[in-house]
């Protein structure tokens, strides 16, 4: 069987975004895609989908694009690649919702080509609850670790510790959220094909709908207090911190030109920074922080 060339990933992830958006929209019941289309003055474009003020999404972007041109020098040094002739297609999904007890999530899925036949797929998905609920946690780590086993039973551990070693805020000490899986420079070996790995891809993208609003269903009726708002903003806060400092994804996008409102769509439109918040002892507040950990078993922690 041939080979996925770069035209029919771009064309797969294209369609992945339209699945994702038809779901969200069904699932809020209320708020509606609004789709932009941009050009890169170095070449290719994309859609950007972001949806407001909806029933359950406050915020969110699902967006898909399709790069091409030369590389910066600085980022062929971070990517220690010698060729200049890029291309780069994907889906970045980052929601934010309206209620304090619906986590915030990310999944990014993507596929970098260079010239003379070098290429790599990279993506993860994660999740960032404002609350921790430990079963939300397990349930959805077993999503993730039936994808990877479908198709290779080492890739859960090994992709589950890179995204708790990625999703880290070393100047909080503190991971994002519950974590989930990360992968990058992934190409064909012995042991998988393009194709495996393409489909493996694929596998996680499809994955992201089911997942999320399943707790979009479950948590996005729940009342909440002034308390759990404020908290919810202060979370938000911990989350920009990590996407403008850390997130590499950001920073190629500022580094490469890239549409600054579609790189910063993954911001809250609301979040907030009080000075030195301790939340007392035998609180849910100081319960989720103390959960905010590498090396965590979630699918074993909750039974």
């Amino acid at each position: 069987m041939s080979q996925p060339t770069k035209e029919t990933i771009e064309a797969w992830f294209k369609e992945l975004q339209d699945s994702i958006c038809n779901a969200l929209e069904e699932a809020d019941q209320k708020g509606k895609f609004q789709e932009d289309l941009w050009e890169r003055s170095g070449g290719g474009g994309g859609r950007t989908r972001i949806i407001q003020h909806g029933r359950v999404i406050e915020k969110g972007g699902v967006n898909f694009s399709a790069v091409h041109g030369t590389l910066p020098e600085r980022i062929q040094q971070a990517l220690k690649v010698n060729s200049r002739d890029f291309f780069a297609s994907g889906v970045s999904i980052v929601l934010h919702p309206n209620n304090p007890h619906v986590p915030i999530i990310h999944m990014n899925t993507r596929y970098f080509e260079l010239a003379y036949g070098t290429y790599w797929f990279g993506g993860g998905i994660d999740l960032t609850p404002h609350y921790v609920q430990e079963d939300d946690a397990a349930e959805f780590h077993q999503r993730l670790k039936d994808v990877c086993d479908e198709t290779d039973a080492s890739f859960y551990p090994e992709y589950k510790k890179w995204a708790d070693d990625y999703f880290f805020i070393p100047h909080r000490n503190e991971t994002r959220g519950v974590g989930g899986i990360f992968f990058d420079r992934l190409k064909e070996s012995e042991a998988h094909s393009k194709e495996s790995i393409f489909d493996f891809v694929k596998n996680v993208g499809s994955a992201f709908a089911p997942a999320y609003t399943h707790l979009m269903h479950k948590h996005g009726n729940k009342s909440f207090t002034d308390a759990e708002k404020n908290w919810q903003l202060l979370r938000r806060g911990r989350y920009v911190e990590f996407n403008l400092v850390y997130d590499k994804g950001t920073k190629f996008g500022l580094e490469t030109s890239g549409r600054i409102e579609s790189i910063l769509m993954s911001l809250p439109e609301m979040a907030s920074w009080q000075y030195d918040v301790q939340p007392e002892d035998g609180s849910k507040e100081k319960a989720t922080l103390d959960l905010l950990k590498k090396d965590i078993n979630w699918i074993h922690l909750n039974q």
